[in-house]
């Protein structure tokens, strides 16, 4: 039940803050992206930081209502 608890605990994490990490991984995914054009390797351009957002916003909602229904069942069944 801790696990249950901990993972939903991240999930919210994840929703609450998801523009400042969206942010932090766009910055570094930039950097990789232009790493590897400057050695001729073209890769699809990364996603913008709204989209990015977006993602990492529905990535923490669906964990926590995985992780809320995982609770629930275990407490019913």
């Amino acid at each position: 039940m801790v696990v249950e608890v901990t993972r939903l605990l991240l999930g919210v994490l994840i929703a609450v803050f998801h523009r400042p990490l969206a942010t932090k991984i766009m910055e570094q995914e930039r950097t990789l992206d232009m790493f590897f054009r400057q050695r001729g390797f073209r890769f699809p351009a990364p996603p913008s930081d709204s989209t990015a957002q977006n993602l990492y916003f529905f990535i923490g909602i669906f964990i926590c209502l995985f992780e809320a229904g995982k609770i629930w069942l275990t407490m019913n069944y």
